[in-house]
Order: structure tokens, then C-alpha cells, then sequence
């Protein structure tokens, strides 16, 4: 059965609304206050920020299914450089909960082209989920940003378990993600759906290759161009004025990451 993709932003607006609505509630009966002088009251009320930043995560990523469509999507001309660089050092202040050590790649100290800011973020964070998500403590997480033969290459690798060959013919579908092991919860299987269009909407492919026992790397690439477009703020997702990388990052991250010092 094909997938309406039109219906999946009008169940997100619906979720929204009903999530917010739970969490300030929740917010109520567990104050900032109360929570930083009692530590079992914190460590409860981590367990709902955890719950709360998961599922606007999905809620987000039911937004982000026009990315579905591989039609082009809207380019502005930024420093992908800096873009990459501050993605990854909020990802990398929460790696230490997860016993990840991290590391950023980039001979260029700045590089002006044409991507679609709220997608590459959508990817990136995408990528570092997976990424924290099936790599024990111990690991390393690699982020590499490389300007090569009239292309940028964006690669995310870990030193995890690895992927079955079979399993990489479809990495990239809708809802085959489901049927790999992984910690609850198991998500809507349109991560790396997600990401393969983002590809396509830059004009661009995503690529994987892994060894069983070595680990994965996933590289995104696109043409090294400039479209004269002027920049934009505007984002498309929601984060709730809280922390957006610890959103991003929720389903790979402890219960420990939720409680109010991380906030």
C-alpha cells in the first residue's frame, strides 16, 4: 500500500498540540526547582522528558516525510563548514553520555555552497542517532566534511557492530529499519528513508558500506554549487524551546541525559 504522505503533517500538527499540552502538565507536578534539590524526582521526571523528546522526534519526522517526495528542494548558499561544525559540537557535548568519544574531519577552515539547511540538519542528526544508537561505550563516532572533484561529501562513521551485507540493499527504504534489533523505540522506520530524499532533493546520493564486527560509514554527497539564494531562519520542525540536539539524539540517548543539569 502506497503512503499518503499528505496525511502525515496534518497527524503531526494534531500530535503536537496533545504533546505539548502533557508536557507542561507534567512540567507543573515536576518544577525545575523541586527537581534540582530532589534526585529521585528528577530521575522520574527524565524518564517523561525522555518519553516527551522521543516522541517529538517522530512527530518531527512525520513533518519531514515531504522529504519522501525526492522532489528538489529549496537551496541557500551557506558556510557548510560552520553548519556542520556546530551540528557536531552539540552532538559531541552529549556523546560522553553514552561512553562515545567523537571526532570532526575537515581540511577547509569555511566553504560557501548551496543546501537546504533544515534538510542537512534533518540528515546529519539522522546519522549521528544511528550512529550513537547501535555504537557500545568505548566507541568512536567520525563526522567528516570533504570537498572533492566539484562535490561535498558528508560521512558519519562508527566503530559499531556493523550491517548484514543483505540488510544493505534496503537500508535505505521506508520501514525496513524495523526489522533490525535495536533498543525501544523502534521508531517509524523513516530515518534513512528521510535521508536518501534529502539526498535526492540536493541533486545527490547517500551510500553506505559496512563490515561486520568494524563498523558502518554513511556518506551523503552533492554538487559543490552556489544558487544566489538568500538566507533563511525559518525552520520547519519543532523542538519545544528545548534543548533540539538532545531531541535529535533522543532515541540513542540514556535516561541520565534527560535530567534537568542536561536541559
Amino acid at each position: 500500500m502506497d503512503l499518503d504522505l499528505s496525511l502525515l503533517p496534518q497527524a503531526a500538527a494534531q500530535m503536537r498540540g496533545a504533546l505539548s499540552s502533557l508536557y507542561f502538565a507534567a512540567a507543573r507536578l515536576a518544577p525545575s526547582a523541586a527537581r534540582e534539590q530532589d534526585p529521585e524526582l528528577d530521575a522520574k521526571a527524565a524518564l517523561v522528558d525522555q518519553s516527551y523528546y522521543r516522541l517529538i522526534r517522530l512527530v518531527n519526522n512525520l513533518t519531514a516525510a515531504r522529504y519522501l517526495s525526492e522532489e528538489p528542494l529549496p537551496l541557500q548558499d551557506r558556510d557548510i563548514v560552520e553548519f556542520v561544525a556546530d551540528i557536531f559540537a552539540k552532538a559531541a557535548s552529549l556523546a560522553p553520555l553514552r561512553g562515545l568519544e567523537t571526532r570532526l574531519v575537515c581540511a577547509a577552515d569555511s566553504h560557501i555552497c548551496a543546501f537546504c539547511p533544515d534538510a542537512l540538519e534533518q540528515l546529519l542528526y539522522q546519522l549521528l542517532s544511528n550512529a550513537f544508537k547501535f555504537t557500545p561505550a568505548g566507541g568512536l563516532i567520525t563526522v567528516e566534511l570533504r570537498l572533492s572533484g566539484g562535490r561535498v561529501f558528508l560521512s558519519v562513521e562508527d566503530t559499531g557492530p556493523g550491517i548484514d551485507p543483505e540488510r544493505l540493499e534496503t537500508l535505505f527504504d521506508s520501514y525496513h529499519q524495523a526489522e533490525q534489533p535495536a533498543p525501544p523505540p523502534q521508531g517509524l522506520g523513516l530515518g534513512l528513508a528521510l535521508c536518501r530524499g534529502i539526498a535526492q532533493g540536493h541533486g545527490g546520493v547517500i551510500t553506505a558500506e559496512s563490515h561486520q564486527g568494524k563498523g558502518t560509514r554513511v556518506t551523503f554527497s552533492m554538487p559543490d554549487r552556489v544558487s544566489g539564494t538568500a538566507l533563511s531562519d525559518l525552520r520547519f520542525d519543532y523542538g519545544g524551546g528545548f534543548n533540539h540536539a538532545l531531541m535529535a539524539l533522543s532515541e540513542s540517548m540514556p535516561p541520565e541525559a534527560f535530567k534537568i543539569r542536561n536541559h
